[in-house]
């Protein structure tokens, strides 16, 4: 195995050093960013403002994540609630998504091709700000979960690739399955879901990154309810809220040293906060990710 491994080190070609070389840079291109991000929360506020942090504080604390826990006590029903949001509305948006784009793959469904137009000039033409909250009033939905859940059940992008998906899949499994005596319901949950899983998690993926971030939804339907606050929404307010009251003339101010805060150190605070429980889910979905856009893609 040794001399096999020294054989393959030796076959490298120059191309090969340039292409590892390029992977590296590619890497630590990727990953810097968020370590500085990660290394400047964790620094003092007052020696974070002389600059000079690369991927590691130089004076560690956690003064910028007590803050942000300590100033909003409604951080644990915001956390309860944009987790709640994510899973019911990932399970029901996927769900929703693969049922119409199952329906949309079937070749003797009379509306396939309207109902796609319509979806496609969605994505293209939106009906508004205005006409949407007034939509969303009329319907009863504001001051309620189901503002979170029920305007984002249909997504077309996500449609568009789940049928995409299905339609390069062999015809003969649903005529074998016929001939067993099953029903359309059945051949959709036990023979169709089941071969669309990597195509599921891509979009599911999609889904739930969406429900994390999302805020404004929160802002326009939900502010007047505490109760259904979320994570991104509060710690928007608490990021405007630094910017307002911790942002001297001069940096070095009586006001920032007395609090151990910033501006600066906030932010970085609350990028790590609302990231890093969405990024822990990128491992379990990630061998899916890009059979799942590219299988549906080509076509036989």
């Amino acid at each position: 195995m040794a001399r096999l491994a020294k054989a393959k080190f030796k076959k490298a070609t120059w191309f090969d050093w340039v292409l590892v070389g390029f992977m590296v840079l590619v890497c630590i291109a990727t990953l810097y960013p968020f370590l500085h991000v990660l290394a400047v929360s964790l620094n003092d506020a007052t020696d974070s403002i002389r600059g000079g942090i690369t991927i590691w504080p130089r004076e560690f604390t956690w003064q910028n994540y007590q803050h942000i826990f300590q100033t909003n006590d409604s951080l644990v029903i915001a956390f309860r609630n944009s987790v709640l949001r994510t899973v019911i509305g990932t399970v029901t948006g996927l769900i929703s998504c693969a049922i119409l784009a199952y329906t949309l793959s079937r070749k003797n469904f009379i509306l396939k091709r309207p109902i796609s137009v319509m979806m496609v000039i969605t994505m293209y033409i939106a009906g508004g700000l205005i006409p949407g909250f007034l939509l969303i009033r009329n319907l009863g939905l504001m001051d309620t979960f189901a503002v979170y859940i029920i305007p984002t059940l249909i997504a077309p992008f996500n449609v568009i690739v789940i049928r995409s998906f299905m339609e390069g899949l062999p015809g003969e499994l649903e005529e074998s399955a016929k001939m067993d005596g099953a029903n359309d319901f059945t051949i959709f949950w036990k023979v169709i879901m089941p071969l669309c899983l990597p195509v599921l998690a891509t979009v599911a993926l999609f889904i739930a990154v969406g429900q994390w971030n999302s805020w404004f939804d929160t802002y326009l339907f939900a502010r007047r309810s505490p109760n259904l606050t979320t994570l991104q929404f509060e710690l928007m307010r608490i990021l405007t809220s630094a910017q307002i009251t911790q942002a001297p003339l001069n940096p070095l101010s009586a006001e920032v040293v007395a609090n151990r805060v910033s501006p600066v150190s906030i932010r970085m605070a609350i990028t790590i906060v609302a990231t890093v429980p969405i990024l822990l889910v990128y491992p379990f979905l990630q061998k899916y990710f890009v059979s799942g856009l590219t299988i549906g893609a080509v076509k036989g």
